[in-house]
């Protein structure tokens, strides 16, 4: 196979580009970003990028909203969310963006995240947040993707079934699930699908043609120091309420990093890893395209971090903010303002 290298895993053929980076754009600098932190979300809408959350210390969230106008190169603090949450999943339709679970401080007792079911419609145009009927289940770092007008909200991590604990601690049992529900925003109903294959957290995702992206992730705990990650790729069909057979995997087993869509294909960047050795943050970028099932490794980031955001306004990848180690290590706490931005070729 000239040019590509191949491999099989549990009988799946693995197609990637050769390890060298592919220049298909180039890295260029935006605007510093105001107030960094990590466990950022972005999204982009009518030509701007908007980015959310936030996580301070003490494990607070912040519940920044920001608008980056490009043309400018400004951001533009909004209203705050309407109810500051971390790991909260995020997806567009029609204008508006739509915020689904995440955690929240407990109201007293050790530090921890405690999951919710909250929904937000946030309009950009006019700043203001509007309460939706809420998710059946309660989860935080779940991936959300629209398609034909419904939104999908994937995995994420929760506490076991019958368990008597109220929030998440990492060194106490809990879950990631493999729970899919479906927003229908026109009558503000929520309906169980078809669970995902992998029960995982901390994901990306992507949708091309319809059909929605599960890419890596975090298995296990909600928790870095307690997970372990993967790579794997599975890919869902809303009209059929169907998932397929597992696709390519991720060249980089990672989890916590951003993620967005263009031309086609599904580009991860960034995120973090630990084990018994090693506590580190990513400069990866891979895109990955359906319709070949093939990565592509492309030039890496100017500096490695996870919870960052990232979103595409026109034809550029905007990475903002974000942890430039892994998570956990006391004492430390080194977010970025960097905002870099990889211009795709034309």
């Amino acid at each position: 196979m000239q040019g590509l290298m191949a491999m099989v895993i549990v009988g799946v053929l693995m197609i990637i580009a050769p390890s060298g980076a592919q220049a298909e754009g180039k890295w260029i600098k935006g605007a510093l970003f105001p107030e960094p932190s990590e466990e950022l979300v972005g999204a982009s809408v009518s030509g701007k990028l908007y980015v959310f959350g936030g996580l301070g210390p003490g494990w607070i969230p912040q519940g920044l909203v920001y608008e980056y106008d490009p043309v400018a190169d400004k951001w533009t603090k909004k209203k705050p969310m309407a109810l500051p949450a971390h790991h909260v999943a995020f997806t567009e339709l029609n204008g508006k963006l739509y915020a689904f679970g995440g955690f929240v401080p407990p109201d007293s007792g050790p530090q921890a995240w405690v999951p919710i079911n909250h929904a937000w419609e946030y309009d950009p145009v006019q700043d203001t947040w509007k309460g939706l009927a809420p998710m059946p289940s309660k989860r935080g770092s779940a991936v959300a993707a629209t398609v034909n007008g419904k939104m999908y909200v994937i995995g994420g991590a929760t506490l076991h079934p019958g368990s008597s604990e109220t929030a998440l601690y990492p060194t106490r049992p809990h879950r990631s699930v493999d729970t899919v529900e479906e927003y229908d925003p026109q009558t503000n109903r929520w309906s169980a699908r078809s669970s995902m294959p992998t029960a995982r957290n901390h994901a990306a995702i992507g949708m091309v043609n319809n059909k929605i992206y599960v890419i890596g992730g975090r298995l296990g705990s909600a928790f870095i120091f307690t997970a372990s990650n993967t790579n794997v790729v599975e890919e869902y069909d809303p009209a059929t309420d169907q998932w397929g057979l597992v696709k390519a995997r991720m060249p980089t087993e990672r989890s916590g990093g951003a993620w967005a869509v263009y031309s086609g294909r599904i580009y991860v960047a960034g995120g973090e890893h630990q084990d018994s050795h090693l506590m580190a943050a990513f400069r990866a970028l891979e895109a990955y395209d359906p319709a070949t099932n093939t990565w592509t490794n492309l030039p890496m980031m100017p500096m490695p971090r996870h919870g960052l955001a990232g979103a595409v306004v026109g034809d550029r990848l905007h990475l903002v903010s974000g942890d430039i180690q892994s998570a956990g290590i006391t004492g430390m706490r080194v977010v970025t303002d960097a905002h870099d931005v990889f211009e795709f070729d034309r």
